[in-house]
Order: structure tokens, then sequence, then C-alpha cells
């Protein structure tokens, strides 16, 4: 190999994939392989081979499969976020049934997840392509110390706030563990909270009871129509946009199926956006990390509503896509490390 040769592929992402089905094996090594700015240095069948190849190659980014012989994806990853901190994509089947585990995943330190590959129509498949093309290079550049930050010591805030005062929250990559971390630390029972995760159907209504039973709010999925009550916190649904109207005094939920805002359904902007117009100052935006800009522009609408805005800071974000764009647009009052957003919240609705 020339040194010219050798330049380039120390310049590329190195790439392990650990599947234990040969087709699967296949598939994603030529989806990885057509990209340039990737390079395959393995493909394992197995936790022990994968072992092996990571000692090896020292991978930037590894997929790994959930379901595999002998050690099983989320045992290998526990053992792998110890040893050897790496972005990891877990590949898995998206179904309600299998949101458990991934959201386990990542609780182990997982960055992100996708599906597994269907070779259906082309156009769906091209388009399954350019996703985990872009996932796997995410998750190259994300920040693996922290995801799993929620699994350290939780210091809940206390408040004698009162009044009816809503939070609002958006998220994306690495964003199930940040809401659980600020959630726990919320006191439930002066205010309401309206969460955004970019997720999909299915996933939420699993991410809600799992958020439900780590903090003092009553979490729930939102189905549309509820009345927002102080001490609950409502959940998009995936694949629905979650927005909030004025009936006389009080404020519902209201959810559609309309059109992908900011490229996402559920869109952190819709949200962001109704609250603004219909809550005012009586109101806190917290943006946390994620891939993108979804969330900026609602988040700037709230600051010009008079709410108070909060960013997570880049040093304690997986990825810091989202909050990065919502202080470049200046939509952003205050920037907070994960473990300050709770109080800073706090501070601001009394």
């Amino acid at each position: 190999m020339s040194v010219q040769q050798n330049l380039n592929h120390n310049s590329k992402i190195k790439v392990l994939v650990v599947d234990d089905s040969a087709s699967i094996r296949k598939l994603l090594t030529e989806i990885i392989t057509s990209d340039s700015e990737l390079l395959l240095v393995g493909a394992a069948e197995d936790a022990f081979e994968a072992k092996e190849m990571v000692n090896i190659h020292q991978p930037d980014v590894i997929t790994l499969d959930v379901e595999m012989p002998k050690v099983d994806g989320l045992r290998f990853l526990e053992v792998l976020m110890r040893a050897r901190p790496t972005p990891v994509v877990m590949i898995s089947t998206l179904t309600k049934a299998n949101a458990d585990v991934t959201l386990r995943a990542l609780e182990l330190g997982a960055v992100d997840y996708i599906a597994k590959p269907i070779i259906a129509q082309e156009e769906v498949f091209k388009k399954y392509c350019k996703t985990i093309l872009r996932k796997i290079k995410m998750a190259a550049t994300a920040n693996v110390s922290n995801t799993r930050a929620a699994s350290s010591v939780i210091h809940p805030v206390t408040t004698n706030a009162s009044g009816k005062k809503i939070v609002a929250i958006g998220a994306s990559t690495g964003g199930t563990e940040a809401i659980k971390r600020v959630l726990a630390c919320l006191p439930s029972d002066n205010f309401a909270v309206l969460i955004v995760q970019h997720m999909p159907p299915g996933f939420t209504t699993t991410f809600a009871n799992r958020l439900n039973s780590i903090s003092g709010f009553t979490v729930t999925e939102a189905k549309g129509n509820e009345n927002v009550l102080p001490g609950y916190a409502y959940l998009a649904p995936g694949d629905q946009h979650l927005s909030v109207v004025r009936r006389g005094s009080q404020l519902v939920t209201r959810l559609t199926a309309d059109e992908k805002v900011s490229g996402h359904r559920p869109s952190v902007d819709v949200l962001f956006e109704s609250v603004a117009l219909s809550v005012n100052d009586k109101a806190v935006g917290v943006i946390l990390t994620g891939m993108g800009k979804d969330g900026a522009t609602g988040l700037l609408s709230m600051r010009e509503a008079g709410a108070y805005t909060v960013a997570q800071d880049e040093d304690s974000c997986v990825v810091f896509g989202m909050p990065k764009e919502a202080i470049k647009q200046n939509a952003v009052v205050t920037v907070a490390k994960l473990d300050e957003i709770a109080n800073t919240v706090v501070t601001n609705l009394t």
C-alpha cells in the first residue's frame, strides 16, 4: 500500500459489522463499502468474533445486532462500553415488542438505532441506505462518554413555585437518556411537561412507561384533546406531531399527521411553535442533544414570545447538532450542562 493510500485509509471512518445473519452482513457490507468516507474493517457473526475484531481493528463505529446466539447484543454492548467505549448503532427490528430491548441498548450506551434492512421497493431501499450511512457518520462524531449520563446519581430539585406553567422539551440522538435525566430531577407538583423525542411508532409507548417509572410525573403518550395538567408529562407519539392549543382558559393537547417539519414527525419545531403561540411567557423551552436543526426555529419563537429558553451544552451532549443550531439562531437564553438543566428550569418558572 502506498503512503497516499495509507493516508486515505486513515482518514476514513472504520466500521465493524456484527450480525449473526449472513445475508444482513452481506447487505450492510455492500452499503458501507459503497461510501468513500467509510472503511469496513470486518463483519463478525457473533460476539466472540466481534471482540477479537474490536481488539485488532479498533473500529470508530460498530453496527450491532440485538439478537445473536451465544452472547446477545445487549451483553456484548455492556462489556464493550466498559472495556472500550465505542459508538454503536443498534440494528434492530423496529417493532413495539422490540422497543424495550432497543431502549435498554440506549441505556447501556448505544448512540442510535435503525431498522434491519428490508429490500422492498427500490426507492425505499435507497432511502434506507442513505439513512444508515448518515447514522454511521453521525455516530463517529458522537461523544460516547455521555451516552450513559443517566446512570449516575440523580439529585431532584425542589421548588415552591405555583401556577400553571409549561416546560417543553425537544431531543433527538442521545435524547432518551438526557430526557430521563432532566425529568427525574424536576419536581412534579406545579407544572406540566410536553416532550418530543424523535422515535418511531410503538417505541414512544414503551419510552413513556420508562419515564413514568423514574420520575414524579404521571408520564403518558399523548392521546390528543387532553387537558394539560400540572404533574403530568405528555410524550409525542411516534409519527404524529404534538402541539397545544387554547380552549378558553384551558390548554389542550393536539395530535396531527401533517407533513414532516424540519425532516421529522413528530417535530420539536411544531411543539415549540404551538407553545410560543398558546403559552407565551408562562413557559420554559429546553432543547437537548440531537442531530440536525429541528427545534431551533420553534425555540426562537418561544424566546420572542417571552418564554425562557435553555440549550444543553456541547460537553454534556452526545450530539451537539440541535442545541448548536438553536444557539446559532439566537434562540437560547441559557446554555447549561445536562445536570444543571432541571435547576435552571425551576429557577426560571418561579
